[in-house]
């Protein structure tokens, strides 16, 4: 298959995927399957998890920008398949998490307050619209465009280290208000 069909192929599914996530995500946050069932026992559990999940996704990008600056590209690969990984196995969690709890509100006065909420808003934000990019740049090296792969890599690693090494940060300074 042609570098520029692989690129159309997957072109729509890009389109879909960065309205369908965030659109869906924000739906089932919404839903509270307790309401429906109160029988259905909170996730509770899972805030560490995925928030351990972010700082290993973390951990794994800047690992695989190390191995493909040392020539190791198909490490490079596997490890950017593992943190697109991570990342669906975190979205999984988190939206779990919110269908059987209630929210948590920020407990924190003064001036930690608004710096969360700095962090928060701009995590979700980032979350948001680094979705296209992760899967843009990731088609163009599945189409051997490594030019261009390497040109939007650029952009999307760190705003992609900025989500996930913030996810970590918010949960530090919310867990404390969580109600087990």
């Amino acid at each position: 298959m042609e570098n520029n069909s692989i690129e159309k192929k997957y072109s729509k599914w890009i389109v879909i995927l960065s309205v369908a996530i965030p659109v869906v995500v924000a739906i089932l946050f919404g839903v509270n399957l307790r309401k429906w069932n109160p029988d259905i026992k909170p996730l509770s559990f899972l805030p560490p998890i995925y928030a351990t999940i972010n700082g290993l996704t973390a951990i794994v990008l800047v690992t695989a920008v190390w191995a493909i600056k040392n020539g190791k590209q198909k490490l490079h690969e596997n490890l950017m398949k593992f943190a697109i990984g991570l990342s669906v196995a975190f979205l999984a969690m988190y939206v779990a998490y919110h269908m059987t709890s209630d929210s948590t509100k920020f407990g924190g006065t003064g001036a930690i307050k608004y710096i969360y909420f700095f962090i928060l808003i701009t995590h979700i934000c980032l979350s948001v619209i680094i979705i296209p990019f992760v899967l843009v740049t990731y088609v163009r090296a599945l189409a051997k465009r490594f030019d261009k792969h390497r040109k939007l890599a650029r952009i999307t690693f760190p705003m992609w280290l900025y989500v996930a090494v913030t996810g970590v940060i918010v949960y530090l300074m919310i867990s404390p208000y969580y109600q087990y």
